[in-house]
C-alpha cells in the first residue's frame, strides 16, 4: 500500500463545520504495509523480496515507481484488474495527525489471483537463498487461507522459518509458524476472549494454550507503553518498553515484526528477538509518519544492554 502525507498548519475552524482547516504546505507519498516492513528490512542491511498485488491503476504504478527509488525489486508485484492499490492518506496539521482517508478494496483474492501469488513465491524460493519469510496480514484481501496454506507448504519443504503479523480475520490459519506477532488486542479479538494483560499467571494461560493448539515455536505479544511479552516453550517473560517521547505510532508493528524475523534469521534466542525488536518498535514512535528504523541509533542503544557485553 501507499500511505500519502499532506503536511500542514492550522490557524482556524471552518465555517462550514466545526473542524480544523488545514493548510496544505507539502505533499509525500511513500511506501507503506508490507512495503514498510520491506524498507525496516532493507535499512537493517538484508534485502527484501516484497511478494503482493496492486492495482492495475496509477496508484499501482506509482508504488512500482517508489519501490525502484528504494533500489526494491518489483518482479514479484502483481497487477490485478479486479481491485485497485490501497492508498492510506494522512492529513497531518501542526505536526498532529488530524484525519486518515483510506483507498481500497478488502475483498479476498480470487482463486486465479490467489494460485498466481503463491506459485511467484514458489519461484522465488526456488531460485534464491530465503533466509525467512514474514506474513504481513492486513485483512485487506492479499492473503487468503489458501495464500497462506500455500506458502507455509513451501516454506515447511524448504525449512524456511515463518514470522506473522496478524489481524483478525486470518488468526487461526497460521498453524505451526516460527513466529506469531499479535498486538494486545488482536489477541483478544483473534482469541475471542478477554483478559486481564496486567495478570501474568492470566497472559500466560491465554498464550500457552494458543500456541501449543496452533503448534507456534514463540509467540511476541506487543503490550504498547508496557512493553512485549515473549513465550516459548521454556521462556515466558515480558520486556519493559524503555521511555520514549512518542510522536507516532504508525507503522511500530511493521518495525517489530520487522527486527523480530531478522533476529530469527540470524537465529538469535526469544529474549534478544524480544529486546530487540521492544528497542526498535520505540524507536520509530519517535518520528512523525511511518518510517523505517535508524540501524545506527538501533545498535547505539543496543550496545547499552547488558546482554550485548
Amino acid at each position: 500500500m501507499i500511505d500519502s502525507y499532506m503536511w500542514g498548519h492550522v490557524t482556524r475552524i471552518s465555517p462550514e463545520a466545526p473542524v480544523p482547516i488545514v493548510a496544505v504546505d507539502k505533499k509525500e507519498e511513500r511506501l507503506g504495509g508490507a512495503a514498510n516492513v520491506a524498507l525496516n528490512i532493507q535499512a537493517m542491511g538484508a534485502t527484501p523480496i516484497l511478494c503482493s498485488i496492486v492495482g492495475a491503476d496509477k496508484n499501482g504504478k506509482l508504488f512500482s515507481d517508489l519501490l525502484k527509488k528504494q533500489k526494491i525489486q518489483t518482479s514479484a508485484i502483481l497487477d490485478s484488474k479486479h481491485r485497485i492499490t490501497t492508498v492510506k492518506t494522512r492529513i497531518i496539521g501542526n505536526n498532529h495527525q488530524m484525519l486518515r482517508v483510506d483507498e481500497e478494496i478488502n475483498a479476498p483474492l480470487n482463486s486465479k489471483e490467489a494460485e498466481q501469488l503463491v506459485n511467484t513465491v514458489k519461484k522465488i524460493v526456488s531460485s534464491q537463498k530465503i533466509d525467512v519469510i514474514i506474513f504481513e496480514d492486513y485483512d485487506k484481501g492479499c492473503l487468503t487461507p489458501e495464500v497462506i496454506k500455500g506458502v507455509l507448504a513451501i516454506a515447511a519443504k524448504k525449512n524456511i522459518p515463518t514470522a506473522v503479523d496478524p489481524k483478525k480475520n486470518n488468526f487461526w490459519e497460521y498453524t505451526g509458524v516460527t513466529l506469531f506477532k499479535p498486538n494486545l488486542k488482536e489477541l483478544k479479538e483473534g482469541l475471542k476472549l478477554d483478559f486481564d494483560p496486567n495478570n501474568n499467571k492470566e497472559l500466560n494461560t491465554v498464550v500457552s494454550q494458543f500456541i501449543k493448539k496452533q503448534k507456534i515455536t514463540t509467540a511476541l505479544v506487543t503490550l504498547s507503553d508496557k512493553g512485549m511479552y515473549t513465550h516459548s516453550v521454556d521462556i515466558k517473560q515480558i520486556i519493559p518498553a524503555h521511555i520514549r517521547t512518542i510522536s507516532d505510532v504508525s507503522g511500530a508493528g511493521d518495525t517489530v515484526i520487522s527486527i523480530a524475523a531478522l533476529c530469527i534469521a540470524a537465529g538469535l534466542n526469544p529474549i534478544i528477538t524480544a529486546t530487540l525488536a521492544n528497542l526498535a518498535g520505540g524507536l520509530v514512535c519517535e518520528q512523525t509518519g511511518v518510517v523505517p528504523v535508524n540501524k545506527k541509533q538501533l545498535l547505539q542503544e543496543a550496545s547499552q544492554l547488558s546482554f550485548y557485553q
